[in-house]
């Protein structure tokens, strides 16, 4: 016969605290959980082309100059608005606003009070089970140095919306 052990609830094991992102609205994140939530899949940096007449976004697999095609990461972040002029930066405002967004896209599940994915290194502390889960664009893309801009429409993809 096992003893019965007794515990006050101060000797009580606790509940870990919810994750910042489930507890906090976009508006209400420090500027280090903001930036925190970039799971670094890059797909916000290719190239995107817009039907004007239905307002559709069409993914390519040609990535902005200054993103680095294996980490995934723009290599001039704090410059890269005065580098590339078209570059957008994403704002607590503008998160509802950009609808090329793609669905798995960190900043866009929590405006929509959705949880992160398994493979989000917040989630998983791994920064590399993005890639391994084939969720970013390591090994899928090509830069656009070089690339006319009437070329992109060669080079349209359909897996970005892809939630796996």
């Amino acid at each position: 016969m096992r003893p019965i052990v007794t515990m006050s609830i101060e000797e009580q094991p606790k509940a870990a605290p919810a994750p910042f992102w489930k507890t906090k609205a976009l508006d209400q994140m420090s500027e280090v959980e903001w930036e925190s939530l970039c799971d670094g899949c890059g797909k916000c940096c290719l190239n995107k082309l817009e039907d004007w007449d239905t307002g559709e976004f069409y993914y390519t697999n040609v990535a902005c100059t200054l993103l680095d095609l294996h980490t995934c990461r723009c290599s001039d972040y704090e410059n890269r608005m005065s580098r590339v002029p078209d570059c957008l930066k994403l704002s607590i405002e503008s998160v509802p606003q950009y609808a090329w967004l793609p669905p798995t896209c960190a900043y866009k599940l929590v405006a929509q009070g959705k949880d992160l994915p398994d493979w989000h290194y917040l989630v998983c502390g791994n920064r590399e089970e993005i890639h391994r889960v084939g969720m970013s664009i390591r090994n899928r893309c090509i830069s656009e140095d070089g690339i006319a801009p009437e070329e992109l429409e060669n080079h349209l993809v359909d897996w970005v919306d892809s939630e796996k």
